[in-house]
């Protein structure tokens, strides 16, 4: 695992641990509250970002953080941790288990590596720069999909597709897939990485809703880009797609 073998690790010991924190809400039920932006939030959601970052300051404690419920701190050595304690919360609160603990390193602005854990699924997702991409220990690629009429496609955020110019196309650009879907923001993109989906679309989202899917989807061979190009976590939005897809995704986007 190169020099990142201890950052690796590191990151999914702990995602699972707060996996198992916030299942234990999970199977209860737990009160939501409604964040400035309305976004929900819940005890679970802080007590994992907690758990997460105690854990990542004492084994770095040079290292900077971010977290989706306030964890910040600067970094001495130009690397951050970047944090979604349980990206998902909506289908958390639902009891759906399409919801996963989301763990990136990043420095100089770049990714270098992401873990994805889905408690309820049991599944952990991860990659590194030049490593790989890996479901539970086995490498993982994105399918080998070139044409719509064999491709699934996941579109999430449905309600807010209407702020883009590409919003009255969108339909007429959808209907030659051969499916679509939007099973949860961080299960669809999951799925394009591990070749059982190929094109997702997310039309809202932050850093840490990005961070580990970019590394995640890069390593497994995917293309990760937002709405105007370019291959950053910081747009607002993204593609995951396979590179077969590519243009299709481009072209909805308005650039060819």
């Amino acid at each position: 695992m190169d020099d990142l073998t201890r950052e690796v690790e590191t990151a999914c010991a702990v995602a699972r641990r707060a996996g198992e924190t916030a299942l234990r809400y999970f199977g209860r039920g737990v009160e939501v509250e409604s964040k400035p932006d309305l976004s929900p939030v819940t005890a679970a959601d802080r007590e994992c970002e907690r758990l997460i970052a105690a854990s990542l300051s004492e084994m770095f404690p040079d290292d900077g953080m971010l977290g989706e419920e306030g964890a910040e701190k600067p970094a001495a050595r130009g690397r951050r941790w970047i944090i979604d304690p349980i990206d998902g919360t909506r289908e958390f609160v639902r009891g759906n288990p399409a919801w996963a603990v989301f763990v990136a390193l990043e420095a100089a602005g770049e990714v270098l590596a992401g873990v994805m854990h889905f408690p309820a699924l049991r599944d952990t997702f991860f990659a590194w720069r030049g490593g790989g991409a890996y479901l539970d220990g086995k490498r993982i690629h994105v399918s080998a999909v070139e044409d719509a009429g064999q491709a699934v496609v996941c579109v999430n955020s449905f309600n807010s597709v209407g702020r883009y110019p590409f919003a009255p196309r969108l339909l007429e650009w959808l209907a030659p897939f051969w499916a679509v879907r939007s099973m949860g923001g961080c299960l669809d993109a999951a799925m394009v990485a591990r070749g059982q989906a190929d094109l997702w679309l997310e039309t809202s989202g932050k850093p840490w809703d990005f961070a580990p899917l970019q590394v995640i989807a890069e390593e497994a061979g995917a293309r990760f880009f937002d709405f105007t190009g370019r291959r950053t976590i910081y747009g607002g939005n993204c593609i995951i797609c396979t590179p077969g897809l590519e243009e299709a995704a481009r072209r909805l986007l308005g650039m060819r």
